[in-house]
């Protein structure tokens, strides 16, 4: 049966526990301030309900706030409790403020806040969170940070919050920096700290922060007086160090540390003056700091080798820095061919062997670097060219020392095919079986064939360098050169021809342009149609930027040998398979050489199929030669004809060369009439490029003194407006200032297109040059172009009086 009581008490009068509580009630009045009563209370009661057992720890803490294992427990017990509800329960502000209340007692116990953080996290409270971590550090002692920043770190890479990161890993960097400060500036009070063993902690974690971490330890040992535990720490650093900006550091602390160590002995000994005692430790302390300065390249490049050790050119730097030295110089190559994988390489691999070669044959030692180069040839490379110039370099070393016969060897060896073929390309392969097409050694091989062996065996390369379908442009034509000068014309051609299968356009383009040129040079026209046949077949499919070469060699072939016809025929034929560019030039030698063959009358249809065929420009310059050469000839009306054909692809604002050239004509072949009609012509023709709008606004913006700028820089200010009626109303404007400037002309019933002067002063001019030229003022010209272009002649004359019949009375 269980009995309920009440008992009064002062503190809690309403206080209710069951029968079997009053042995451990009693317990507690007997001693209330007892830990482990409290404790054995409290774990007789955790079947009870929450409620009550909290209850019991408020009374336990009431009268014990400092103890940690009941807030602990209590704690522990109370986020339990709480653990599978809701986050926006209020029961979790209750457990929130549990722990603040347990912090104004507990705030230097580092697993509470530990424990508090990650109930705050849990939450989600990110605010309140940062906060509270904040807390925590400033309320724990330094030594136990390093219990709350792991943590705390990983709070931040769960809140994916750049400032609040930022500023945290800042913060946290910066504990640290302080803390390496603080402990190796103040050694006499930190001897209960493990220096060492903090920095190198840092060391572990903080990679960014080498150099600075490994001065810190440093000045530790310089501050204690251990100087020899300090120049080992030195030592170790920049060996270790990975980046240059570390290695500097490092390197001027310890420069600096020896400089200090000079200085004071210098002092020390100046002020005892005990000199002969203290040279030798001197001399010794200046030789050490020279040492470490004229090791500082040395040590330098070690940091770049450690960064990456498959750097070839770095490794190069290193055996310079070796100079004079020759056993270091072996044991760094032999080193940097060990350590440099081929595959990782930066640069090539393959200069390292051919260097160490070099090394032992500047030396003397022949033997050695042909040992060392027949083992480069074992190495799997990446590329093939990199074995295939350790192969040449064999080769090479072996033509230095007139070795001829072992230097064709080593490369006939190297071009032989391998046990297991492959491609070229095949990265799946090693470099030993893909050597054998290796271009670069076939054409080292091919030149020794041809100073060193027989007709037969450079022969027998160069069709093997043919069959293996790895041979270049140059490759081919040194072939059929080579033919060519031991009298195998037919073979040099055959080599051409097998070139010429092999490549496309524009590759091809020098062979077809030597072949062609040997091929005439050769048998000239005795064997016209084959060369035909072989122009035909060069043309055949090529493009436009080499067709100018061979179709004035196919031309000048005609001309020599065969017919003019066929001759103008191929001109003809280029000036439309060349590039646009290339067609004036062409067109230009077309005329030139029909003039030369058949008379410039002859050339009438080319300059025609020039003019329409060509751009404006180079049309242009092409109708005058045609009128000027119309003009030799007499043919007077043909020559107009083409200026008046020329006059509508030329504007008078920007071709005043052209209509000088007409008017000059005109007056030296025309009369008033065909000046009038040229006039006339001009003003069309001005009046035609005035409505162009792409004009007017390139004009415009001249006239504006903008040439780079645009429409919109016309009217300033009305950025907004159309594009199109800012050039509308630029052009009104300048029409109406060209209306303005104008003179004004004469009041008269009867309109004339003609010059203010008389009819008798024109007839007067006439006479005193011949009826074919007369000479006209610069006055007309500006006259006539004051007339409008719709304005007609009139004339006034007497009607006769047959006319009118019977209507004349009336």
């Amino acid at each position: 049966m269980v009995v309920m009581a009440r008992i009064s008490r002062p503190e809690r009068p309403d206080l209710v526990f069951e029968e079997e509580d009053l042995p451990y009630e009693e317990e507690i009045m007997r001693n209330p301030f007892s830990v482990k009563c409290w404790l054995r209370y409290i774990e007789f009661k955790q079947g009870a309900p929450k409620p009550r057992l909290n209850q019991l720890y408020e009374r336990a803490l009431k009268l014990l706030p400092c103890s940690y294992k009941l807030w602990y427990r209590y704690l522990k017990a109370r986020r339990a409790q709480v653990k599978h509800r809701c986050v926006t329960d209020p029961a979790y502000e209750d457990v929130n403020n549990c722990h603040e209340r347990a912090f104004v007692f507990m705030h230097k116990m580092p697993r509470l806040w530990l424990d508090y953080c990650q109930f705050l996290m849990d939450q989600g409270r990110v605010t309140h969170t940062r906060r509270t971590f904040d807390r925590a550090l400033r309320a724990l002692p330094i030594t136990q940070h390093s219990r709350i920043w792991p943590l705390y770190l990983r709070f931040l890479r769960s809140h994916p919050l750049p400032e609040t990161a930022v500023r945290g890993y800042r913060r946290f960097l910066k504990l640290w920096h302080e803390l390496c400060d603080l402990i190796s500036q103040n050694p006499d009070k930190v001897q209960s700290l493990n220096v060492d063993a903090i920095i190198r902690g840092g060391l572990t974690r903080f990679t960014d922060q080498l150099g600075k971490l490994w001065c810190s330890l440093a000045d530790y040992y310089i501050r204690s007086g251990h100087f020899e535990k300090a120049r080992d720490v030195y030592e170790e650093a920049i060996r270790t160090v990975m980046t240059v900006r570390d290695f500097t550091q490092v390197f001027d602390s310890y420069a600096q540390f020896e400089e200090s160590m000079i200085a004071a002995k210098m002092e020390t000994t100046s002020e005892l003056g005990r000199e002969e005692e203290d040279d030798v430790d001197l001399e010794l302390r200046l030789a050490r700091f020279e040492q470490l300065i004229s090791r500082r390249p040395l040590l330098l490049n070690s940091v770049l080798l450690r960064q990456n050790p498959h750097h070839v050119h770095e490794w190069h730097k290193r055996v310079a820095l070796h100079q004079g030295r020759p056993r270091e110089i072996i044991n760094t190559y032999t080193e940097a061919v060990q350590t440099v994988d081929p595959f990782k390489a930066t640069g090539k691999p393959h200069t390292l062997w051919v260097a160490f070669a070099k090394f032992y044959e500047d030396n003397g030692q022949l033997d050695d670097a042909r040992v060392i180069l027949e083992k480069a040839t074992k190495v799997n490379f990446k590329q093939v060219d990199d074995l295939a110039s350790v192969w040449c370099e064999c080769g090479e070393l072996e033509l230095r020392h007139e070795n001829y016969d072992q230097a064709l060897r080593l490369l006939r060896k190297a071009t032989a095919l391998p046990a297991r073929r492959a491609e070229y390309f095949d990265g799946s392969e090693p470099v030993q079986n893909r050597v054998y097409k290796s271009l670069k050694v076939w054409s080292m091989l091919a030149d020794l064939e041809e100073s060193l062996g027989t007709f037969q065996s450079t022969k027998a390369v160069y069709d093997r360098i043919l069959d293996l379908r790895i041979a270049t442009p140059q490759i081919v034509i040194n072939y059929a050169m080579f033919l060519e000068e031991h009298k195998y014309f037919e073979e040099s051609f055959k080599a051409y021809e097998r070139g010429i299968s092999l490549f496309k356009w524009p590759n091809v383009s020098d062979i077809w342009s030597t072949y062609l040129t040997k091929f005439i040079a050769r048998y000239g026209g005795r064997k016209l149609e084959r060369a035909r046949d072989l122009f035909e077949q060069a043309l055949d499919g090529c493009p436009p930027k080499y067709a100018k070469t061979l179709y004035l060699l196919y031309a000048q072939l005609e001309e020599e040998w065969g017919l003019a016809r066929h001759a103008m025929a191929v001109y003809e034929r280029a000036t439309r398979a060349v590039e646009p560019a290339q067609q004036y030039d062409m067109f230009n030698i077309y005329i030139k050489r029909a003039a030369e063959i058949y008379g410039v009358t002859h050339t009438r249809g080319i300059y025609q199929k020039a003019i329409e065929v060509l751009s404006d420009e180079h049309a242009r310059e092409m109708c005058l030669r045609f009128a000027d050469m119309e003009c030799k000839l007499g043919e007077i009306d043909r020559a107009r004809a083409i200026y008046s054909f020329c006059s509508q692809i030329c504007d008078p604002r920007t071709t005043g060369a052209f209509w000088q050239t007409w008017k000059d004509f005109e007056v030296r072949h025309g009369n008033e009439d065909t000046i009038r009609e040229m006039l006339r012509i001009r003003r069309s023709v001005q009046a035609t490029y005035n409505t162009q709008v792409n004009f007017m606004a390139s004009q415009m913006l001249k006239v504006s003194g903008s040439a780079t700028g645009t429409v919109s820089d016309l009217a300033p200010g009305q950025s907004g407006m159309d594009d199109m009626k800012l050039l509308e109303q630029r052009a009104e404007q300048l029409a109406a200032e060209a209306e303005r400037d104008q003179p004004p002309r004469a009041q008269s019933k009867i309109l004339f297109v003609r010059s203010d002067a008389s009819r008798e002063e024109l007839a007067e001019l006439a006479q005193q040059a011949n009826p074919e030229e007369i000479e006209l003022g610069e006055d007309e010209d500006e006259d006539e172009m004051d007339l409008e272009p719709n304005e007609v002649r009139l004339e006034q004359q007497s009607v006769p009086a047959a006319v009118f019949g019977s209507l004349k009375d009336d």
